[in-house]
């Protein structure tokens, strides 16, 4: 989006009344020093019709959009754009009237956070900001808003954060999919998306702005769409993973913390729902979140980061070289080593010199506001 676009976006004036076709034909017949009798008389309309036409409480059609051209030499085309933009500005105005009986619904909703994102457009009353949340979700009521997030059947409800904070879980997943809908996949391939995942693995060594498009690149090409969200207050997951359709996935990647251990085996995690998880459920990466499935992904992900034969070796080292090593010897980032053996031993402050944090700052990672 332009800055141009942006800025009439959030400072566009809306205002909080309709004027109706029938002010611009009163003022139209004043000049011609024509009655509303006569102008109904020449159009081949009602005396009574006319003036319904000019209180606004009857609309002007095209055919009497065609008549009245006739009559006063105004087009027709701007008696019916005058009749669009009433009938717009009407239905604004009730959908608002209606917006006010769901102010309270934007209490749990990150709307400050949005805004700063970009995603929300300034508004004039929190009765619009209902309606511009709305849009952001792609819902258009409460209602629908309730069927797609508070749908006891969907996995995520398990997570404490989404029972206790489903406006700020659903807003940091709903950025996930803006994401993933921007970027153009292949459809889903399951073996091609095996390969990929052990050539990405090479990609432990690189920083971000090395890897990132190259992972892109590489889960898109196989139907798998990777967005990577920073993270948001009240919302502690390290990723999730949902099917956005029957052909294309989603891997939504939590920018919490910036230790390249956690960042890679949260990845790793997610595309093994991928792989061997339901398509019907989003999956959600959280500590207390330890279902068979979950443990699974666990395993899937630690096993092809640094097979399972090696965890009784690393748990032996005792000096930086020893990491470096296993390391060399695995092909992969000392930083990944170094936290498989905090996590075998409970030993958290050991070797963190040799685990990365990464600077996502320095990265353009999130698409642009869709509106």
């Amino acid at each position: 989006m332009s800055i141009q676009n942006k800025t009439k976006r959030m400072f566009a004036y809306t205002p909080d009344y309709a004027v109706a076709p029938g002010v611009t034909l009163s003022e139209v017949l004043q000049s011609l020093a024509m009655t509303q009798k006569e102008c109904a008389l020449r159009c081949g309309l009602t005396e009574q019709t006319m003036v319904r036409i000019i209180k606004g409480e009857q609309p002007i059609t095209y055919e009497t959009a065609d008549r009245l051209e006739m009559v006063t030499g105004v087009p027709a085309s701007l008696w019916n754009t005058l009749e669009l933009q009433y009938q717009n500005q009407v239905r604004k105005i009730k959908q608002n009237q209606a917006y006010e009986q769901d102010i309270r619904w934007l209490d749990d909703i990150p709307t400050k956070e949005l805004k700063k994102r970009g995603f929300l457009a300034h508004c004039d009353s929190k009765a619009e900001m209902v309606g511009e949340t709305l849009r952001f979700y792609g819902v258009a009521s409460i209602k629908a808003w309730n069927d797609v997030w508070m749908d006891p059947t969907v996995a995520a409800r398990r997570s404490d954060c989404f029972e206790t904070s489903v406006g700020s879980a659903s807003a940091w997943i709903r950025l996930g999919e803006l994401q993933a809908q921007d970027i153009t996949c292949t459809p889903y391939d399951a073996e091609r998306f095996k390969r990929a995942l052990h050539e990405i693995r090479t990609m432990t060594l690189d920083e971000p702005a090395s890897f990132v498009p190259k992972m892109r690149k590489l889960c898109a090409s196989c139907g798998v769409a990777l967005a990577l969200v920073p993270t948001m207050r009240k919302v502690p997951w390290n990723g999730a993973s949902k099917w956005l359709s029957p052909t294309k996935a989603m891997i939504l990647i939590s920018l919490r913390g910036k230790a390249e251990d956690v960042f890679w085996f949260s990845f790793f995690h997610e595309a093994g729902h991928i792989l061997f998880g339901e398509k019907k459920r989003l999956y959600i990466a959280e500590d207390r979140n330890r279902d068979k499935q979950e443990l699974e992904a666990d395993a899937f992900a630690a096993n092809l980061l640094i097979p399972e034969s090696y965890n009784q070796d690393i748990t032996k080292i005792t000096a930086s070289s020893e990491v470096l090593a296993v390391a060399k010897t695995l092909a992969i980032s000392p930083g990944i080593v170094a936290g498989r053996y905090r996590h075998l031993t409970g030993n958290w402050s050991f070797f963190k010199d040799l685990t990365r944090s990464f600077d996502w700052d320095t990265l353009d990672l999130e698409v642009s506001p869709h509106r």
